[in-house]
């Protein structure tokens, strides 16, 4: 009944089948050092607090200069520059 309401509703599905669960490995993690390097012990008073602070954390910390093991211990940014270069 839940698939065939996402389908009627034009939703896709971010599932593969069931036991599958790779693909959302990537997200999970993110999510797990946003809120441990973050958001874990924060009491927002707004929405809007809140967005900004999630905001700054992946475009000033997550992306520019948190190192990430699976990229060499480099940053996301850094790993793009090099791309680039090569």
């Amino acid at each position: 009944q839940f698939q065939r309401l996402l389908d009627e509703m034009g939703i896709t599905c971010s599932m593969s089948r069931a036991g599958n669960c790779w693909d959302n490995s990537a997200m999970e993690s993110f999510f797990k050092s946003l809120k441990a390097e973050r958001t874990d012990r924060k009491v927002y008073r707004t929405r809007d607090e809140a967005k900004a602070d999630v905001f700054d954390y992946i475009e000033r910390f997550y992306n520019t200069r948190r190192r990430h093991s699976t990229l060499g211990y480099i940053s996301p940014a850094q790993y793009e520059q090099q791309l680039q270069i090569a």
